[in-house]
Formats: C-alpha cells, structure tokens, sequence
C-alpha cells in the first residue's frame, strides 16, 4: 500500500511486496520491509514481546520501505501504552516518505501523559453540579418548545407527524404490555385483599374487602400502577431507540433530508401513549378488583355476588373516571421524557444507556409527582 501521502488511492495495477521482518537485539527491534493492514496484529505482538524487560526500547525503521497508515497509528498506540507502563519507546530512522504519516498520527512527538484529575472539593463539586443542571435543563426547555411547535403544526401538516405509525406504536406499547399488565394487577388485588383480611375479620366486616381494594385500585393503584410498567418498559425503549439514532446520525441524516425529526419522532409517540395508558388502567382496575375477589371467596367467606354488589354500591362512576383522567397526562409526561433523553444522547453506547437508566428515574419521579398534584388538586375540590 503507497504511503507517500496520506489518502492516496492504491494502484489497482501495482503489485505490493507484503514481506516484513522483525531483527531484535537487546533494547531494541529493526523493522524492515512492507507493513500493510494485515501485519498489525503481528507488529503489535513484536513490540509488547521485546518490551517485556522494561526500560528503553528503541524501534529502528530505517528499512522499511513502505508502511500502511493503521500500522503507523498502532505504533503510536503502542509506544504511549507502554508509556504508562514505564517503558521508554524511541521511534528512529523514519523513512522520509513516512514523515508525513507519522506527523498526521502524531508520532514525531514524545507521548504525552495526561495528568489525573483533580478531586473537586466541595464548592467545586456543588458548583460543577449546578452547570450540568443548568445544561440539562435548557436543553429539556428547548426540547419541549420544539415539541409544543411540532404538536401545533400537526393540523396543518399531519402527514409530516407520521401519524401512520400510531397504530404499531399502539400495538407495541399496549398490546404487548398487556401480559405484565394483567399479572402485576392480578397480584396487587391479590395481595391487598390479604392484607386487609385479618383487620376486617376482627370487625366482622368481611365483605368491606370490596371497598378496599375497588376503590384503591381505581383511583390510584392501578394508573400509577400501569404507569409505571409502560414507563420502564415503553419508556426505556423510546430512549434507547431514540438515542441510538442520535449517536448514529440518523437525527442529522433526516434533517439533511429535510423531515424534521422531533415531528417524525415524538409526536407519534406521545400520541400512542396517551392512547394506550387509559386502556390499560381499565383493564387493570378489572383484573385488580378480579384479585380481591378471589380473596374474599377464597378466606373470607364471601360469595362472589356479594363482593361484587359491594364493588358497585361503593364505586362510583368518578371514582374510575379520576384514574382514567390521570393516565393521559402519565403518558405524555413518560414520553415526553423518553425521547428529550433519546435527543439528549451523545458520543455511544455508554451515553444511549446512561439516557436510558435517566429515563426510567426521571418518569417514576415525574410520575409520583404528578400523581400527588392530581391527588391534592381533587382533594381541594371535594372530589
């Protein structure tokens, strides 16, 4: 491969000797020959071999004769690895053709050993917090200014919203969530049934377990419940996937193409969720209510019609209502959360899943949060 310059296409016509040796003498290795690509793994081997004794260890290439890139930056590589690990490295005898290449990767220079970071005290590291709030915030403000413009131009340019991809969003996060959904219900019925059976047999009001659980399960347990399961299901997905798209620039690509991404992105899913956590909290208040019963069948001596004729005289058409109310804003905020996390992702793998373990916090605070304002705001008015 040429290495007169860097970014020179290779001659499809000219026949490259491939052949390299490697002649070791104490503290030092002589390289000679052509080093492409595939003589990488080989030449690394070579050099961590002949440095094994510590020290000074000098790389003489004054008979190389041609050199690929890859194999000059592992060189570099190679000498501030064994840098840090005490061993003097000495590139020597570059070959004027490979002057270029070595200044492009940086090896006509000694390595240079970063210093460790400094401990921050305490008003630093307070200080230091502060900004990175301060960034996070401005950065979810500009999101959701972007996400408000984007929901107000879908009447007027619905398609760009992709709409079309509501009904799989739906399927996705509704759908398929309703096996946990179900399970977790059924087992919340289940469990609060038996916890109130002891109290409620002192008393000799059994068929009380109705009021219990129904109204519990509607009003608060099963919204914040389902909540919760879409948010550390549904949620976690939406960052991951968003965020992957981040760091891959496939954001960047559809705004090159002109299709603005938080339209394309967001919309869709904030308008699945708000459709999907209604349906869900209903069929958990079912299967919740479903749990109770089979404990008063089952150890409290109640029969079903009864249970069930407590369940009505207690439940009120409001009291479902006020759970179903609450889930709407519930899906919006998990969405919301999860894509601004999505967009907020940088850099790779390990900045998709900090985002991703972020959006899950973030949504059961925001959640439990919520849940208490929709508490304290019907308390006020006597609902």
């Amino acid at each position: 491969m040429r290495t007169a310059a860097p970014g020179d296409a290779e001659d499809p016509g000219e026949r490259v000797d491939a052949t390299s040796s490697f002649e070791r003498s104490p503290g030092a290795v002589r390289l000679a020959g052509t080093f492409c690509t595939r003589e990488a793994a080989r030449t690394w081997s070579e050099i961590h071999d002949a440095a094994k004794g510590g020290g000074e260890l000098v790389l003489d290439l004054s008979d190389v004769r041609r050199m690929d890139g890859g194999v000059i930056a592992l060189l570099v590589a190679a000498r501030a690895e064994l840098a840090a690990e005490g061993v003097s490295v000495r590139i020597v005898s570059i070959p004027e053709a490979l002057r270029p290449l070595f200044e492009l990767y940086r090896g006509l220079s000694p390595p240079v050993e970063r210093p460790p970071r400094a401990a921050l005290g305490g008003v630093e590291a307070i200080g230091d917090a502060a900004l990175r709030w301060a960034d996070e915030l401005r950065g979810a403000l500009g999101f959701l200014a972007e996400a408000g413009a984007a929901f107000a131009r879908v009447p007027l340019r619905p398609r760009r919203a992709h709409l079309s991809e509501v009904p799989w969003l739906v399927q996705r996060a509704g759908f398929d969530a309703l096996p946990i959904v179900v399970l977790i219900s059924l087992l919340v019925g289940f469990v609060m049934g038996y916890q109130s059976a002891r109290q409620l047999e002192r008393f000799g009001a059994n068929v009380y377990v109705a009021d219990l659980v129904g109204i519990s399960i509607t009003r608060e347990l099963a919204p914040l419940m389902t909540a919760i399961i879409v948010a550390g299901r549904s949620g976690a997905g939406y960052a991951s996937e968003i965020g992957t798209m981040k760091v891959n620039d496939e954001i960047d690509a559809l705004r090159v193409m002109g299709l603005p991404p938080i339209a394309r992105l967001v919309v869709p899913r904030v308008f699945a969720l708000v459709i999907v956590l209604p349906v869900l909290a209903l069929v958990s208040d079912v299967v919740g209510i479903a749990g109770g019963l089979f404990v008063a069948v089952t150890s409290l001596d109640v029969s079903a019609p009864a249970y069930l004729l407590e369940t009505r005289r207690a439940l009120v058409a409001w009291d479902v209502w006020q759970g179903l109310i609450k889930s709407a804003p519930f899906g919006m905020t998990i969405a919301l959360i999860a894509c601004q996390q999505g967009f907020a992702a940088s850099g790779g793998a390990e900045s998709v899943g900090r985002r991703t373990t972020t959006t899950v916090v973030a949504c059961l605070l925001s959640l439990v949060l919520l849940d208490a304002a929709f508490t304290f705001t019907l308390r006020l008015l006597g609902k």
